[in-house]
């Protein structure tokens, strides 16, 4: 960082969990900062609400599945050349590479031999603990530093010379104090004693495909046997219009919702959610929300995982606490009959509910619920790197 001229920070991030912790990042850095840091990057929605000028939409990123991999590999090729001409414009003093593993990996190698000194840092490292340890040994080839959301991750990247600071799970930070559980019943025409299914089907236009085809076949299910059950969508930026369109579809209304609040008071207000694997568990959790955990991938891609995850679950707070505290619903298992079977048991027992409610609340402690704020503590790293290199 030259004398007189703010702090660049480089942010890249590819999907809506990741644009979430950037834009946590941006908050918390400027926060400390004030005028004294600029951003440039590449980012969703949320980040664009805190100043970045992404040149374009990260949805198109979210990709999911290997064949669907192999063929966006030109575009992910093109895009992380974009991603790395806005260094070579904008000589950042750092760049923060958050999660997307294949993407961000792409374009931390064009940082590299762009600006060669910048110091790289890895937001949420790859789940070497889960599959493909050799990731591990990429990951310190290629980044200075590594934030990691797992306490227990350090080992297996510090093992391969890579320094790694734990930071926290954002999701476990949440604020839910301004959550309005009857605003949303109110929006919806609900009362305060009926029943709320939420639907949460993804983030990425991969899952809207394959997942949201066995959650509406569940919702129809059910709302066939309790006419009174009110159905809310809460909607991923990245995959809003998809939903909307695939909803407006079905027979029974279902109430999409987006933004921030919207999600939250949905989360609070629900008696019980479907939802895609991945961070919106976590978040559900937290909000007080019992829920059945569905996910499908195209054939090949599940046979050749299959092979290579060594987790018995999918779902981070049943991996704490080593059970299935949530239902798990894979591939298969994903379908129309399962989920509205699992669902109406959660719907029609308030005591199983609650206990499914405790046992979530018993994971999240083990994950670290209640500890710093990661969006500061990653600022503090990200800081610190700086430091280290003589930059700030």
């Amino acid at each position: 960082m030259t004398a007189g001229r703010p702090l660049t920070v480089m942010l890249v991030a590819a999907e809506a969990s990741g644009d979430d912790r950037g834009a946590g990042l941006m908050r918390a850095l400027r926060r400390r900062l004030g005028e004294g840091v600029r951003f440039v990057g590449v980012g969703g929605e949320r980040m664009r609400a805190e100043g970045l000028d992404s040149p374009f939409d990260i949805a198109e990123l979210s990709v999911l599945g290997l064949l669907e991999g192999l063929a966006a590999y030109p575009k992910v090729i093109r895009r992380a050349r974009e991603a790395a001409a806005i260094a070579a414009r904008e000589k950042p003093d750092v760049a923060v590479l958050i999660d997307s593993w294949g993407f961000t990996l792409r374009v931390a190698q064009r940082l590299r031999r762009a600006r060669p000194g910048m110091p790289l840092v890895k937001y949420v490292g790859p789940q070497v603990w889960a599959s493909r340890p050799g990731r591990g040994k990429t990951t310190a080839a290629t980044y200075d530093h590594l934030l990691s959301i797992h306490a227990f991750d350090a080992p297996y990247f510090e093992a391969e010379g890579l320094p790694t600071t734990f930071v926290g799970n954002s999701a476990l930070a949440i604020d839910f104090g301004g959550a309005d559980p009857a605003r949303l019943r109110r929006s919806i025409g609900a009362g305060p004693d009926d029943p709320i299914l939420l639907v949460l089907p993804g983030s990425r236009p991969g899952e809207i495909q394959r997942v949201l085809p066995a959650f509406e076949d569940a919702v129809l299910r059910l709302k066939a046997e309790r006419p009174e059950l009110h159905v809310v969508i809460p909607a991923a930026p990245t995959v809003a219009d998809m939903v909307r369109a695939r909803v407006a579809g079905w027979p029974n209304r279902a109430h999409v919702v987006e933004g921030e609040a919207g999600k939250l008071d949905a989360m609070k207000a629900a008696t019980v959610a479907l939802a895609c694997s991945g961070t919106v568990t976590t978040e559900l959790a937290l909000a007080g929300c019992p829920m059945v955990v569905g996910y499908r991938l195209a054939p090949l891609t599940y046979a050749i995982l299959k092979r290579l995850i060594t987790t018995r679950y999918v779902t981070l707070f049943n991996i704490a606490a080593g059970e299935a505290v949530a239902p798990e619903l894979l591939q298969d298992d994903c379908n129309g009959p399962a989920l509205a079977r699992e669902a109406a048991l959660r719907l029609d027992d308030a005591d199983l509910r609650r206990r499914q409610v405790e046992r979530q609340y018993a994971a999240l402690d083990k994950m670290g619920r209640g500890g710093p704020d990661p969006n500061e503590a990653a600022a503090s790293a990200v800081l610190k790197v700086l430091e280290g290199k003589g930059a700030a």
